[in-house]
This record gives C-alpha cells, sequence and structure tokens, in this order.
C-alpha cells in the first residue's frame, strides 16, 4: 500500500528533499564561517546572511508543506510524519541560525580545533541526512536510509566526546574565565545541531519502520 500510493504525492519528496538541501547548504556555510573565525575573512558576514537565508527558505518551504497537507486527500505517509520530519528539519536550520548568530554575539573571534571539529561533523551529520531524505520514497532503499540514520548516531556520539574533551580544556586555565564561558555556550550551541540531526534521523527510521 505504500509504495502504491507514492507515485501519487512526489510534491511531498520535492518538498523534503528542497527542505534537506537546505539543510546541507546552511551547515556546509556555517562550517565555512567556524573555519573563517580568526583569519580576518571578509566571508564572514557573507557567510552569516547565507545561513540567515537559507533558514528563511526553509521557513518557506515548511509553509508550503504545511498548505500541502491540508489540501491533500492521499500523503506518502501518515500526516503526522511528515509534519515531524518538516519540523525537525527546520529545526536544524533554526539551531545552525543559533550558531551564526552567536559568533557576534558572543565575540567569538578565534576557532578552536574541537570548535572547527564540531562543525565539520555537523556537515558530514547533514550530508547523511540529505542522502536518508533523497531515498526515501524508494522502498527498495530502505536499508541504505536507515544505515544513514545509524550513521549520523555514531556521529552525535562523537561529537559528545568531543564537547566533554573541550570543555574540561576550556576550563583548565582560569586565567581565561571569560573565554571560556563564551566559548562554552559556543560549543553547546554546535551540539544542539547534531542533537537535532539524530533527533531527524530517529524520525525517518521511525517513518521506515512503520511503513516497511
Amino acid at each position: 500500500m505504500f509504495s502504491g500510493m507514492m507515485p501519487h504525492r512526489k510534491e511531498f519528496f520535492d518538498l523534503l528533499n528542497a527542505h534537506a538541501d537546505r539543510v546541507v547548504a546552511s551547515a556546509n556555510a556555517t562550517l565555512r564561517l567556524t573555519n573563517s573565525l580568526g583569519t580576518n575573512s571578509s566571508e564572514l558576514d557573507a557567510l552569516v546572511k547565507e545561513i540567515v537565508m537559507n533558514e528563511r527558505s526553509g521557513d518557506k518551504i515548511k509553509m508550503e508543506m504545511v498548505g500541502l497537507l491540508h489540501k491533500s486527500f492521499i500523503t506518502p505517509f501518515s500526516r503526522d510524519e511528515i509534519h515531524a520530519l518538516t519540523l525537525a528539519l527546520d529545526q536544524i536550520l533554526g539551531k545552525l541560525q543559533d550558531v551564526a548568530n552567536a559568533v557576534g554575539m558572543y565575540h567569538i573571534a578565534d576557532s578552536t580545533p574541537e570548535s572547527r571539529e564540531l562543525a565539520a561533523l555537523t556537515s558530514d551529520a547533514c550530508l547523511r541526512l540529505n542522502r536518508a531524505v533523497l531515498v526515501l520514497g524508494d522502498k527498495t532503499r530502505a536499508k541504505e536510509a536507515i544505515n544513514l540514520c545509524h550513521e549520523i548516531e555514531e556521529i552525535e556520539s562523537k561529537a559528545d566526546k568531543i564537547l566533554k574533551k573541550a570543555i574540561t580544556r576550556l576550563f583548565a586555565d582560569e586565567s581565561q574565565m571569560w573565554n571560556a564561558i563564551r566559548m562554552r555556550e559556543f560549543y553547546f550551541l554546535q551540539e544542539h545541531v547534531l542533537d537535532q540531526c539524530q533527533y531527524t534521523a530517529r524520525i525517518i527510521e521511525e517513518i521506515l519502520i512503520e511503513n516497511a
């Protein structure tokens, strides 16, 4: 039944794919932003604007999806599942924007090896999410999508270890306490993105299992 209904509602997958594309674009911009800190790069403002633009684009896609849900009789999987996945992708974009905004808010003048590694892991996780969403409509590739979701969980677990190490190193030098407080907040915002990626991956996995 699941596979038979999908061809009638290609629009849903087009919107989900577009939303996931915005997530990847924003994550990549956030990675470039983090790597540019401390280099006197003139790109910083442009990268923040790019991240904000992707978040706004995601909002428009979310509203299109809500409209499509209201007017559609047939959906590829349950309305609640589609709505949950749409909101989860939108939350990733919002949390990436939080990271970008924090650069100016907390006056983050330089990155650290840990912040750069967290940004790289975020980019990797978002790319895998994008790929999982892309194959969501193909029942024959369900195992591939589930494997991608498991890889995202492994990435998040790795990020947890990096975060703990980073926090410990920050507070080892009491003379840099103000900088430690600022960077701790920055790290937590980065980690929140990865937590949201993991949450979104679990939604995808649940959809695949429910509609197998």
